[in-house]
């Protein structure tokens, strides 16, 4: 049964541990302002040199995130831990898939996922070798089956998708991501390339993983916990993030039975 640290505080638990993987969205911030509790765990962990890696389901690069961090007031001793999904999938494309031309899913600020090969993007679905999902158009951010259409002809062609997560709260206001229009092409019968979390690669191509003992901080049961799960892991559940309602209406007991998962501890928020 997993352990609610609100009172004890992360400080409690902190010396178990060598390695850190802390969610950004949900955790760290809500898309629009930073969360000062969980700054203030981060100026801890940094005091105490314990090394942390802000591991996030961004379908960007390193850069771009740290540019918004830096926006929302976020000092760069702790940006420059950021790792993204998107970092991990560029660094893929550019070994295998260069050459290759693609059609881009997704709203226009993600051009920076492929600005190395541009050239390569094609305006017509048809036209490219290859699906790169980023998230959603900003014409259709709330319609999914306007992606079953759009998609159901292109089934043989691999979707790479840059950030796994389904959904994701701005502020208040909840978004489908990337994740979601995967899910809609593997329905269809397609084939998808996933980078991100829950998958095992983002964690070890974003550091040394031997011989630390690793605790994984996510609001995100289907991607923060569950890849902690697969890694054997520990993992701490902010349960005030995107399963919040969930949390509230059933016993949260029973929501870690439905997604079969562990739980080692959880906060409301992060705290130290």
């Amino acid at each position: 049964m997993a352990k609610n640290i609100d009172t004890l505080g992360l400080k409690s638990i902190v010396d178990n541990y060598n390695l850190f993987f802390i969610d950004l969205w949900g955790v760290m911030h809500n898309g629009i302002e930073l969360y000062h509790g969980s700054i203030n765990v981060l100026e801890k962990l940094y005091k105490k040199n314990k090394e942390f890696v802000l591991l996030t389901n961004a379908p960007r690069p390193n850069t771009s995130v740290i540019d918004f961090l830096s926006k929302i007031g976020m000092e760069r001793k702790f940006s420059s831990k950021v790792y993204t999904s998107g970092e991990a999938a560029l660094n893929y494309l550019i070994t295998n898939y260069a050459t290759k031309s693609f059609y881009h899913i997704g709203p226009p600020r993600d051009f920076d996922l492929f600005r190395k090969f541009k050239k390569r993007k094609k305006k017509n679905i048809f036209e490219a070798e290859y699906l790169l999902c980023t998230g959603l158009f900003d014409e259709h951010y709330k319609d999914l089956s306007y992606y079953k259409i759009l998609l159901k002809n292109e089934i043989n062609k691999k979707m790479i998708c840059t950030n796994p997560d389904l959904i994701v709260d701005r502020g208040e206001k909840r978004e489908f991501c990337a994740g979601s229009i995967a899910k809609v092409f593997e329905k269809l019968g397609g084939k998808v390339e996933y980078f991100g979390k829950p998958y095992p690669k983002v964690y070890n191509q974003s550091t040394k993983l031997e011989n630390k003992k690793v605790l994984c901080i996510g609001d995100n049961l289907n991607t923060d916990i569950k890849g902690a799960n697969i890694q054997n892991f520990d993992s701490l559940l902010i349960t005030n993030g995107i399963h919040k309602q969930e949390i509230k209406d059933e016993s949260f007991e029973n929501i870690i039975q439905k997604y079969s998962l562990k739980v080692n501890y959880t906060q409301s928020s992060l705290k130290w």
